[in-house]
């Protein structure tokens, strides 16, 4: 499956690798980006066989932002004006990070180089995050004179390193390195090879149930929404007692005791 400026590859059958192919224009995010983005989203959300997907960038960046050289899409507000048009174009994109944050499958992010603005966005939004030595962040919508509320950043990165670091980070739009980003734990590792790394991190997520890996990433999300103990352990042993009825459960638990690789039917 290829669409580009998005490549996917296979490495495994069950791992997805999503590359945002542009790396002349380091990645950045234009009209054919964001909806090659959503297509190739859609279709592995329906894939069952697929269990995780790596996200990168072709050549020195992951993401260096939205394109400010233009989004590309001028007949947009011939057809419904400026301000419903900018409107409907900002939603297009931030409806991204809704994608990766709700998809089946949990995201690794393999931060290759600089991600900024909507592509510091779509980091966060992932549910893993390694990076390269050269990787760099920045939230950058705040330096091109805009909020730096934006494609989710608001609510995910002070979620992710804490309110007091995020609003530092979001007021002085300031670039970091991947140090900093493992010492504030937005990343979990630096690594030369980082979509080695990455892959090898799914396949460490493949030892486990897909149901499981899939109502963990909900259960995880949503607790960050649930303001009371008592209604996320609700939610917990709602979660519970579907993975216990599954038939891979009997399996995950045969293949652990017996030290071998599990073989799971997704049922």
């Amino acid at each position: 499956m290829n669409a580009a400026p998005v490549r996917v590859d296979r490495p495994r059958p069950e791992i997805a690798v999503v590359t945002i192919d542009r790396p002349d224009r380091l990645n950045t995010l234009d009209v054919q980006v964001v909806r090659a983005l959503h297509a190739v989203l859609d279709q592995i959300a329906s894939e069952r066989d697929t269990r995780v997907v790596v996200l990168t960038g072709e050549g020195r960046a992951f993401c260096a932002g939205l394109d400010l050289n233009g989004y590309g899409d001028p007949e947009r507000e011939e057809q419904m004006g400026v301000p419903l048009a900018t409107l409907d174009r900002q939603r297009e994109i931030a409806d991204l990070t809704t994608r990766l944050h709700t998809l089946p499958q949990p995201v690794v992010a393999a931060v290759n180089g600089p991600a900024a603005g909507g592509g510091l966005a779509l980091v966060c939004a992932s549910d893993v995050r390694i990076a390269a030595p050269s990787a760099i962040f920045a939230v950058s919508f705040i330096r091109a004179g805009y909020s730096a509320c934006d494609i989710g950043v608001s609510w995910l990165l002070p979620r992710l390193v804490g309110a007091g670091r995020a609003h530092e980070l979001m007021l002085t739009g300031r670039r970091f390195d991947a140090e900093e980003a493992l010492r504030i734990g937005l990343v979990t590792e630096i690594t030369e090879d980082v979509l080695a790394a990455a892959i090898a991190k799914a396949e460490q997520i493949m030892l486990n149930p897909p149901a499981s890996v899939a109502l963990t990433k909900q259960g995880m999300w949503l607790a960050l929404e649930t303001p009371a103990l008592a209604a996320a352990i609700e939610l917990e042993n709602r979660q519970q007692v579907i993975t216990a009825l599954t038939e891979d459960m009997p399996e995950a638990r045969a293949a652990f005791l017996e030290k071998r690789p599990p073989s799971y039917k997704h049922r």
